[in-house]
C-alpha cells in the first residue's frame, strides 16, 4: 500500500500536466486595420496568463497556445492596444479575425526653456537641477540605466511600506503574488522581452500586472527609484525594477 501511494504521487504531476496540455489549444488569428481592411504585420500578441508571445507575419497571421478564458494583449505602434478573451468558439473554430484602430495624435505645443546662467558658479550650480539617481540594475542589457547608491532613506521607506497595511506597496505586493511571479517568466520569452525593451508607454506592463500606469509610477516611487528613471526607462527596465523591489519585499517579509 505504501509503494502504491508513492507511485500515485509520482504519477499525479504527470497526469495533471497531461490534462493541462490536453485542455490547451493552438489558436490562430489574422489582424487587420479596421479602416482599410489591410492585414497588419509585426503586431505583438501576448497571452497575459501564460506570458508567452508571438508577432504576426507579413500576412497579419499568428498562432499561439492558449486556454479558454485566457486574455491576449494585442499592440502595435500607432494603433490602440486591445485585450481579447479566448473563447471556446475560437478554440473550436481554430481561427478568427481581429481589427485594430489607428490612434489619433494631437500635436502639443513645445516650449523650450533654456537655463539662464549668470556666470557665477555658486549661483548657477543652484539653478541647474540635478538628478538624484540612487539605484542600479541591468536587465540583460549592455549597460546600466541608473547610477548611484541607495538613498539613505531607501531601506526605511520600503520597510515602512511593507509593514503598513494601508500602504499602496503593501497591498500591491501582498495581493498580487500570481501576477508578480510572472515577472521572471516574462524575460524567458524573447518576444515579450524584446517588446518590453522597445516600449516606453507602460501599456504591456499594466496589462500583465493588472495595475494602472499611475500605479506603476507610484510603486517605483515607493521603492525609491528616482523620478528621472521612472520617466525615461523603457518597459523592460521598469519591469526589472519592480521585480528587484519585489525580491526585497519577500526577504524583508520573512
Amino acid at each position: 500500500m505504501k509503494y502504491f501511494a508513492v507511485f500515485f504521487f509520482i504519477l499525479l504531476p504527470i497526469f495533471v500536466f497531461a490534462q493541462e496540455k490536453e485542455n490547451s489549444a493552438t489558436i490562430q488569428g489574422i489582424i487587420k486595420d479596421d479602416n482599410s481592411g489591410l492585414v497588419l504585420p509585426a503586431v505583438n500578441v501576448i497571452n497575459v496568463n501564460t506570458v508567452k508571445g508571438v508577432i504576426t507575419d507579413e500576412k497579419g497571421a499568428f498562432s499561439l497556445e492558449a486556454f479558454a478564458n485566457d486574455t491576449l494583449h494585442i499592440s502595435l505602434l500607432g494603433y490602440k492596444s486591445i485585450k481579447v478573451k479566448v473563447t471556446n468558439d475560437w478554440i473550436k473554430n481554430k481561427t478568427t479575425t481581429i481589427q485594430l484602430t489607428q490612434k489619433a495624435y494631437a500635436l502639443e505645443e513645445v516650449v523650450v526653456r533654456p537655463y539662464v546662467l549668470t556666470g557665477y558658479l555658486e549661483i548657477d550650480a543652484k539653478l541647474i537641477p540635478t538628478r538624484e539617481n540612487y539605484r542600479y540594475s541591468i536587465s540583460g542589457l549592455s549597460e546600466g540605466y541608473e547610477a548611484g547608491e541607495y538613498s539613505p532613506s531607501a531601506f526605511g521607506r520600503v520597510l515602512g511600506s511593507i509593514f503598513n497595511p494601508a500602504d499602496m506597496l503593501y497591498n500591491f505586493f501582498g495581493k498580487k503574488p500570481k501576477e508578480l511571479r510572472r515577472l521572471k517568466e516574462m524575460k524567458k520569452d524573447d518576444t515579450v522581452k524584446n517588446l518590453l525593451a522597445s516600449k516606453f508607454d507602460r501599456e504591456t506592463i499594466s496589462a500583465l500586472l493588472g495595475v494602472s500606469k499611475s500605479e506603476i509610477a507610484e510603486i517605483l516611487e515607493r521603492c525609491n527609484y528616482s523620478e528621472a528613471f521612472v520617466k525615461s526607462a523603457n518597459d523592460l527596465q521598469i519591469m526589472d525594477a519592480i521585480n528587484a523591489c519585489y525580491e526585497e519585499y519577500k526577504i524583508l517579509k520573512r
